[in-house]
């Protein structure tokens, strides 16, 4: 295998109101292996107690960018209507150098409306939203050219989506991840639509790495044989999300076991 498996946790900052439990998921994900660390960029709890207890997303990158050494680490996936495409550019280089160059930085069109509502922001549709994405990623890009100091180096671009029209065109023109939540037969689908966008702007598609969440529901045994469904398929980056205030790591454990069998 060209690509090597990697796993990663998703650790979602809710239902946790001591910040120590998520310090401490932090320092448990890098010990036992974990590839990559994400968090998700929203206001409020997506699940449960929908006024629950919740951090902001890019303040605790930096504060992880700091306690680790080894993880990568990124947001799965932070909104771009939240905040300036340029300023986001700055804020993404500066967490990358604090981490000496660990940043992936994943970005989508957003899609929570009580995040909007709350926080001030214009909701529209969503098909301004992914309009107002496809005009910020050249944007992002550009600032990443233009700051000084510059990137560590080409901070790697994930975005999160299946959209046909918009979604994995942008992948197709920007990204250097695509990150999906569909089974194998949509999976395999979605990966052909996107192999038709990079056709079009003269970019081979085995450039960009696929990722793909899995269930934090059944076992281990469930886990590993979406994953190695989905391997031959091509997907070499799978996400478990796990929920606060406790952030229990066992199935990501199991998967990077699983993963060490796989690469060899």
């Amino acid at each position: 295998m060209s690509t090597p498996i990697q796993i990663a946790v998703q650790l979602q900052p809710q239902h946790s109101a001591d910040y120590g439990n998520i310090r401490d998921a932090v320092r448990r994900s890098e010990d036992i292996g974990i590839d990559i660390a994400f968090n998700w960029d929203h206001f409020y709890p997506l699940y449960g107690d929908p006024d629950g207890a919740h951090f902001e997303c890019w303040t605790m990158l930096a504060a992880w960018a700091e306690q680790t050494s080894r993880i990568q680490f990124g947001a799965l996936v932070t909104c771009n209507s939240y905040r300036n495409p340029d300023l986001l550019a700055d804020m993404a280089r500066t967490v990358d150098h604090i981490s000496g160059g660990r940043l992936i930085f994943g970005i989508g069109s957003g899609w929570f409306e009580k995040d909007y509502t709350e926080y001030g922001y214009e909701f529209g549709t969503a098909g301004k939203r992914l309009d107002a994405l496809g005009e910020a990623l050249p944007r992002i890009k550009s600032r990443f050219d233009a700051l000084n100091p510059a990137p560590t180096r080409e901070i790697p671009i994930l975005i999160g989506g299946g959209g046909e029209k918009k979604t994995l065109k942008y992948v197709a023109e920007h990204a250097h991840i695509w990150h999906s939540f569909v089974d194998v037969e949509t999976y395999r689908h979605k990966s052909q639509v996107l192999a038709d966008h990079c056709a079009t702007v003269g970019r081979d598609p085995g450039e960009i790495v696929r990722s793909s969440e899995l269930s934090r529901e059944g076992n281990i045994d469930d886990a590993v044989k979406l994953a190695d469904a989905l391997v031959a398929e091509g997907v070499t980056l799978f996400t478990v999300a796990v929920n606060g205030p406790d952030y229990d790591l066992d199935l990501a454990r199991g998967l990077c076991e699983w993963r060490d069998r796989r690469n060899g």
